[in-house]
């Protein structure tokens, strides 16, 4: 089961008490049901993230989205490479039983160098789960993709990812960070 929300900065707790709610609420249903949160970053909260934590998902997914040149260029203004690294840190400070789990867009512009030293950045946070799909652009008031990236190069950022030592890596040109949740 995948739990994701839009952000809902008019709650006090981002919503964080709700995906908990939620979260117990599913997992009352038998400890073999597997939760991912895909969480947003509660401006680094740690109450909130402490809430989400104690609910105990298996999975906790904070979207990166980008390489760290291109954030201020892709993301809301309010969110931030750091931030959300710094998100993924503290889950797993809180709960190292949890695994954390996060997702970049590629043909945005970002260099080969960038996604490998992207990836580095979250494997030092502690993630060890990653996704990678092509950015496709779902509006003329959106980005413009940059560059489609080819299947071939989707299974070679898949086998890098590997080697760097991700447990569990999904990388193609249809891939979301909750495709294929219930195998990974």
């Amino acid at each position: 089961m995948v739990l994701t929300s839009v952000d809902r900065d008019d709650l006090p707790d981002g919503g964080a008490g709700h995906f908990a709610g939620c979260i117990k609420a599913i997992k009352s249903h038998g400890d073999s049901i597997m939760v991912e949160a895909l969480i947003p970053d509660f401006h680094g909260d740690e109450a909130c993230l402490r809430k989400i934590t104690g609910a105990h998902p298996d999975v906790v997914g904070h979207n990166i989205e980008t390489v760290k040149e291109l954030q201020a260029h892709v993301r809301d203004k309010r969110a931030g490479y750091d931030l959300s690294l710094e998100v993924l840190r503290k889950v797993k400070r809180m709960s190292s039983s949890i695994s954390t789990k996060s997702s970049l867009m590629l043909g945005l512009g970002e260099t080969e160098d960038m996604i490998l030293k992207t990836m580095d950045d979250l494997k030092s946070a502690g993630v060890s789960m990653l996704t990678l799909g092509q950015y496709l652009r779902p509006t003329r008031m959106q980005l413009e993709v940059k560059e489609y990236i080819p299947p071939e190069k989707f299974a070679y950022y898949k086998k890098r990812a590997s080697e760097k030592g991700f447990i569990s890596v999904v990388s193609g040109p249809l891939v979301r960070s909750s495709y294929m949740a219930g195998i990974q």
